[in-house]
């Protein structure tokens, strides 16, 4: 596929980021309506909607709106104006720049809209918490926050007033790789969040939202952004919140995809601590008391890990190191086993491994066993 970077798409990404764009129509609909093309978007982008949308595989609701769309391209083209327009870029889920980490959720978007540079792979925790948390607490977050991503580790929230954009500032303040998945579309930020947004950039943050261009944040696109929070980590971590906070959404999707779930317990006596609480007590949660045991959900030791400041080593690794990167995976494989499944000789493997090994990307297992990191 064209690298949508670029603004060069392909029909398939044309229909993809198309499609995308009608109201009501989430990541099964897209399934089904590559199903009804043979496995493929692209005929449906060149091919006028009104010849194929009475039989598509849609809601009645989609069915009109889908109507009133002449053809996809023409659609596409006047998304990615609006993107050029806000400085946004659209992540296919096949390229580098979307969540690696998320490609496995069952209902991922196919595409990502955003805003900053997404730093080499790493692994990452969600820290998530209450708008207004306990009095003096957020310079505890702030500073948990700091402590993990001086280990190497990205911190990933939703860019909320208190605990997760204290988690964020904690994250730049170790120059370490933040993301922020957001409730609303990236050019319509509200108003504290449009003035965060420059700080992110300028210090390595990213900005990511599955709404097109133009939507606007509302009590549906909240709770369906915080599966994205979770699905982008390797854990979740509950920092604060409260028995009603909008956090333990993003705990319970994250325990439907199998990322491990921490809280930090608090003073049963404080309001804001009740859910966190609650998730230790109902055992949907490990309890979390230092920033070892964030390292530990993840599956870390912070020496492994490429460390904040270094975000540019993905971008120098050689084109073997790139391949034999793609091989791995977080289960430990042998040499033979990395051999198999890649194109290179095995002194270029050899050289390969050792190049990720010292960008921290890459960690050797006694035995000659290799795990992605």
């Amino acid at each position: 596929m064209a690298d949508a970077e670029t603004d060069s798409l392909t029909a398939e990404q044309q229909a993809c980021l198309a499609l995308w764009a009608v109201p009501g129509l989430g990541p099964r609909t897209l399934v089904a309506l590559r199903a009804f093309a043979d496995g493929r978007l692209a005929p449906l982008a060149s091919t006028p909607v009104r010849d194929w949308v009475s039989d598509a595989p849609v809601s009645p609701q989609v069915r009109q709106k889908l109507a009133a769309v002449a053809g996809l391209p023409a659609l596409a083209e006047r998304l990615l104006e609006q993107c050029r327009r806000s400085g946004t870029r659209v992540a296919f889920a096949d390229e580098r720049a979307y969540p690696e980490r998320l490609r496995d959720v069952e209902d991922a978007p196919p595409l990502l809209f955003f805003r900053g540079q997404p730093g080499p792979p790493r692994r990452r925790v969600a820290m998530v918490g209450s708008r207004r948390p306990d009095q003096g607490f957020l310079p505890f977050a702030r500073s948990l926050a700091r402590q993990v991503a001086e280990g190497g580790v990205g911190v990933v929230s939703g860019a909320a007033a208190g605990v997760d954009r204290a988690c964020h500032w904690g994250a730049l303040d170790a120059r370490g790789e933040t993301w922020a998945f957001l409730g609303s579309a990236l050019d319509a930020l509200d108003p504290a969040q449009a003035r965060l947004l420059p700080h992110f950039l300028e210090r390595g943050g990213v900005f990511f939202s599955e709404l097109p261009p133009g939507v606007r944040a509302s009590t549906t696109t909240f709770p369906r952004r915080n599966r994205l929070i979770s699905g982008a980590s390797d854990a979740v971590l509950v920092v604060r919140a409260g028995a009603e906070s909008g956090s333990l959404y993003t705990a319970r999707a994250g325990r439907a995809q199998g990322r491990p779930v921490l809280a930090m317990p608090g003073d049963v006596r404080q309001e804001g601590a009740a859910g966190c609480n609650a998730l230790l007590r109902e055992g949907h949660a490990s309890a979390c008391l230092d920033v070892k045991d964030v390292w530990r959900a993840v599956g870390v030791d912070p020496g492994w890990m490429v460390a904040p400041g270094r975000e540019d080593s993905w971008a120098r690794l050689s084109a073997e190191a790139r391949g034999a990167y793609a091989v791995l995976d977080r289960i430990p494989r042998t040499f033979d086993e990395v051999l198999t499944g890649s194109t290179l000789t095995p002194a270029a493997l050899v050289s390969a491994l050792v190049e990720l090994e010292m960008t921290g990307l890459v960690l050797q297992h006694p035995g000659r066993l290799y795990e992605k990191l």
